[in-house]
């Protein structure tokens, strides 16, 4: 099932967890090279990502000049927005158009989020469901831009107030796109002590006929905070990706890289091992168990034949392989066809009415 599968299905089931669909987030961690670009791609399908999601954007088009940073400077420390993003625009349509085959090759699905409305028409090609940034929640005119493309949308939420989301899901929904909703934190990197990933569970509460997902930007470490994101029912996973986590600057120092998406997929495979089934029933394995440790009714003392059953001629022990204990009501009163000995686990065909 491919992203826009996910956001048109229209069953919207919040209290049944599955895996989640693992959006690698490469942004412009490419640096501006094919070659990067294309191990990234090769990298997040070894790792086990559904899709790769690059960005695409002017520096022109998408920050005035004096723009100022709003990320961590000891880590990236270029203090303008126009500045950093200047360094890393330098793909368009045909390196889209290259990296889109290259995704095809590798067997993982394409993405990137357009910033603007050039960038969307020719991505429009390429994909079928539009990203829109965090940053962008409250770009109504650009969001209606995208609606008319009819294609599924999935939105980011970070550092939006919950009657901002309400007003930008609105306008989506009257355009009758489908839509999924990223619970996301605005901070890069974000502490784990400030993921609030309670915040999943407000957006199935608040928007329940939508897909909630969530993008991280926590430091990878252990993968722990995507796991538990899993557990709360976020159905799709965003992180940012990177070939070397070591690298300075940009998205480098708080992406996971091949090693975190496998550490965490094996996490995933073991959690939903443990998970199970969603529908509560007897399992194959505790068979032996229903049969000889519940109970059945069973003589309290010897009962002679033809005797009309009283409820001190019974009690209950295991195994449960005779008259459950449920059904003594319907035992009292009955006639017993034969002698039955004390302690003997009792059967229906024992009595007749």
């Amino acid at each position: 099932m491919n992203l826009a599968e996910i956001l048109e299905k229209r069953e919207v089931n919040h209290y049944r967890v599955q895996k989640p669909y693992f959006i690698a987030e490469a942004g412009v961690n490419h640096e501006g090279s094919i070659d990067l670009a294309k191990r990234l791609i090769n990298e997040a399908a070894e790792g086990g990502a559904h899709a790769i999601k690059f960005q695409t954007y002017k520096a022109e088009t998408l920050a005035s000049k004096n723009s100022p940073s709003y990320w961590d400077t000891t880590k990236e420390s270029t203090r303008s927005q126009f500045e950093l993003f200047k360094k890393y625009d330098k793909f368009w349509k045909s390196e889209y158009e290259l990296l889109k085959r290259a995704c095809d090759e590798s067997g993982i699905e394409f993405l990137s989020t357009p910033f603007d409305v050039e960038s969307a028409r020719f991505l429009n090609d390429l994909m079928d469901v539009f990203k829109v940034s965090s940053s962008d929640l409250n770009n109504l005119p650009f969001i209606e831009e995208l609606c008319n493309y009819n294609k599924p949308i999935l939105l980011s939420t970070g550092a939006a107030y919950l009657w901002e989301i309400q007003r930008t899901v609105e306008l989506i929904e009257n355009n009758g796109n489908a839509l999924g909703l990223m619970h996301c934190v605005l901070n890069y990197p974000t502490l784990n002590k400030n993921a609030n990933l309670g915040m999943i569970k407000d957006l199935q509460h608040k928007f329940p006929r939508q897909i909630i997902g969530y993008s991280d930007h926590t430091l990878p470490n252990d993968m722990d905070v995507c796991l538990h994101a899993s557990i709360l029912g976020a159905e799709i996973i965003e992180k940012h990706f990177t070939f070397d986590k070591t690298l300075e600057g940009n998205d480098h120092y708080h992406a996971m890289d091949v090693y975190d998406l496998k550490n965490f997929n094996s996490k995933v495979d073991s959690l939903f091992t443990t998970l199970g089934s969603f529908e509560k029933k007897p399992l194959e394995t505790e068979n032996v168990s229903r049969l000889n440790a519940r109970r059945s009714l069973v003589a309290k003392n010897s009962i002679s034949k033809g005797k009309i059953i009283e409820y001190n001629d019974l009690t209950w022990k295991r195994p449960g392989n005779g008259i459950g204990p449920e059904y003594i009501k319907s035992l009292i009163g009955m006639q017993s066809l034969l002698d039955i000995d004390e302690d003997t686990v009792l059967q229906f065909n024992m009595f007749r009415k």
